[in-house]
């Protein structure tokens, strides 16, 4: 950790803390002391929370289409993590050193102002991220509330998503903006808290569908055949796309971190072997479901409504 966070707020462009300036906020200004307390834990608690989402469980089972085994699929998935953790690693080097996030490192390569270029950018692609995880967990919300009992209709003909989706969506994306309203620190225990949760809930998972299959049945998915065969190099390429854009702004976690070695041990942990583990969750549920449903459920609600 650095004990010049003045010298890093004068590279980064910025003015003292009591400064009046259109260039620096609490949230550019570099983290203090105080605030760069982040263990190892609490970044591989993050990653976990991150992985264990939708895209990933359809992840490895959906290149079963691709032509891929899944034993291939699975593998293909921890390469790419592997791939993508090195800059991840490497930038995230810039928050504990510093303790400035994206927007401010963003401004030694573009410029003070051409900076907000780069950062509008980057929240743009996060704004879709968000809104695909949000509806993909409407969904799920939806469907736990029919397994209760409430009885919500799904969308008619010609509808793209129903009333009570629509509404599930809002809920499940206020949740979300209130943690995100309420700071970086917020989401830290969120994640601390959820990320077990989350283990123990695929873990079930697995558990139940492993007793209602044979695990010989359930590990025999066959592969597609594809003229040409799988697309190795273009799968790992859309595989480690998938955390690219995160590499560009992990400074903005990392500039909490209480030492590079923290932030490097976190994110190992926490980045390939949990993606890999949780799209393994994805290939069993498919599998299981075209088993026991005579069709496979690429998503996880599928499994949920049956």
């Amino acid at each position: 950790m650095t004990n010049s966070t003045g010298s890093a707020a004068h590279v980064a462009g910025l003015m003292p803390r009591d400064a009046s300036n259109t260039l620096a906020n609490e949230d550019l200004l570099p983290t203090t002391a105080a605030q760069r307390h982040w263990t190892w834990k609490d970044f591989a608690a993050l990653w976990v929370g991150m992985v264990v989402c939708v895209p990933t469980y359809t992840m490895a089972s959906s290149m079963l289409d691709q032509g891929f085994t899944w034993q291939m699929a699975v593998w293909l998935v921890f390469l790419a993590n592997c791939i993508v953790l090195v800059p991840m690693v490497l930038i995230g080097r810039v928050g504990p050193r510093y303790g400035v996030p994206f927007p401010v490192l963003a401004r030694a390569s573009f410029g003070v102002k051409g900076a907000n270029l780069p950062a509008v950018l980057r929240g743009l692609v996060a704004c879709g991220w968000f809104s695909i995880n949000c509806y993909f967990g409407a969904l799920a919300l939806h469907g736990f509330l029919n397994i209760l009992g409430m009885n919500l209709a799904g969308p008619a003909d010609g509808q793209t998503i129903s009333t009570s989706q629509f509404m599930c969506f809002l809920a499940f994306w206020a949740v979300h903006i209130w943690f995100i309203w309420k700071g970086p620190e917020s989401i830290r225990m969120l994640e601390v808290i959820a990320a077990p949760l989350m283990i123990i809930a695929s873990i079930a998972l697995v558990v139940v569908l492993v007793m209602k299959v044979p695990s010989g049945q359930l590990f025999n998915l066959p592969a597609k055949v594809v003229e040409g065969g799988p697309k190795t190099w273009a799968a790992l390429t859309g595989l480690v796309g998938f955390w690219a854009t995160l590499a560009l702004n992990i400074p903005d976690f990392t500039r909490f971190a209480k030492s590079q070695k923290d932030q490097v041990v976190g994110q190992a942990i926490g980045l390939p072997i949990p993606m890999a583990l949780f799209s393994m969750v994805g290939v069993i549920g498919f599998s299981a479901s075209a088993i026991l449903y005579g069709k496979a459920q690429l998503f996880p609600d599928g499994l949920l409504t049956q």
